[in-house]
């Protein structure tokens, strides 16, 4: 019986090791679900994994203030731009990586880079074949129609790259003004790609936030999406956290002035410095009682006051009675002042 209890342990072993996981299992540990019209459950598996670098933006409250302000610029400027009734509307907003949409971009398009001049970094507008082609019509003074303009596949014309240009040009001037409450932002005019390849303003793997706008005009329209990489936004990432402009993350501005007037009664240790020389440890080392040490100063010159590392002022030294004096020749430097506090 031992013997049997043995053998049915060992092909119980073997056939666990056989054990070969099947498809519904595989697509699990991947993270896919083609039983969902989706095609693909991205909140686990590999997706998930993969994903967790992305930056939601969702976790900076203040981006949606600031593309809220831009929508509401940006159907007067361009109700300017048209001379006619435009709105405009947040279609979406996403984080994703910056290889992926540049292969979802449809061809022909027409892609602008764009230049952050504060922050020295670069973002992408791309305006779809719809949306070009509605307001060329528009301002050619093509007919009004129900019917949904035919998208053809030919390259973009010289006329229909500049109506693009001023438009994006009027959008980068609305953009620029929407990030204004929260810091100073001038985005200007870079270049216009024809072809994805050729749009490198980050690494394909890199994170970036995409931002949807739909514009209509009357019965007609189309897509405009502003996309900037995650690195663009690092140097104002701590003001985009912010729930409201100007909040202060929690600090209480009571207990800083309090803390303030405290520190200016704190002792500190001053240090009346006559000469300061350099000397090799070899020489050193060679003291002994009675070395007699020359300083290169003479009676007359001045003392420098110090507290730490930081030089405060300078004084000449004296007596008051019993006990050893400086008269200070010059007030405390602006510096010395800047760094101690």
């Amino acid at each position: 019986m031992a013997a049997e209890d043995e053998n049915d342990k060992q092909e119980a072993g073997d056939e666990a090791e056989r054990r070969v996981l099947n498809q519904d299992e595989i697509d699990s540990l991947l993270g896919f679900d083609y039983d969902d019209d989706s095609g693909a459950n991205k909140n686990s598996g590999i997706h998930a994994i993969l994903d967790k670098a992305l930056m939601a933006y969702e976790k900076l409250p203040m981006l949606e203030v600031v593309f809220d302000r831009l929508v509401r610029m940006m159907a007067t400027s361009l109700r300017n731009f048209m001379s006619d009734n435009v709105e405009v509307s947040i279609e979406s907003m996403t984080s994703l990586r910056f290889g992926d949409y540049l292969d979802s971009v449809p061809l022909p398009a027409l892609l602008v880079v764009f230049r952050a001049v504060e922050w020295e970094n670069y973002g992408m507008v791309t305006v779809d074949s719809s949306q070009i082609y509605s307001t060329v019509d528009l301002l050619l003074g093509g007919r009004r129609t129900k019917r949904p303009i035919r998208i053809e596949g030919r390259p973009y014309t010289t006329i229909e790259q500049d109506i693009v240009k001023n438009m994006v040009e009027v959008v980068l001037s609305d953009l620029s003004a929407a990030f204004d409450p929260i810091c100073p932002a001038t985005f200007k005019f870079d270049r216009l790609e024809t072809n994805p390849r050729f749009v490198t303003i980050t690494r394909n793997a890199n994170a970036a936030l995409l931002v949807r706008l739909r514009i209509e005009m009357e019965d007609r329209g189309g897509n405009l999406d502003i996309l900037l990489p995650h690195a663009t936004l690092e140097p104002i990432r701590e003001l985009l956290l912010q729930m409201f402009t100007g909040e202060n993350f929690g600090q209480d501005i009571v207990w800083n002035s309090h803390f303030g007037k405290e520190v200016r009664h704190t002792d500190i240790a001053v240090q009346a410095v006559m000469h300061e020389t350099e000397m090799k440890l070899g020489e050193i080392m060679q003291f002994k009682v009675g070395t007699t040490v020359i300083l290169n100063c003479k009676p007359e010159d001045e003392i420098v006051l110090k507290c730490g590392d930081v030089d405060l002022t300078q004084g000449s030294l004296g007596r008051v009675e019993d006990k050893v004096a400086i008269k200070l020749s010059r007030p405390v430097s602006e510096s010395a002042k800047e760094s101690l506090t």
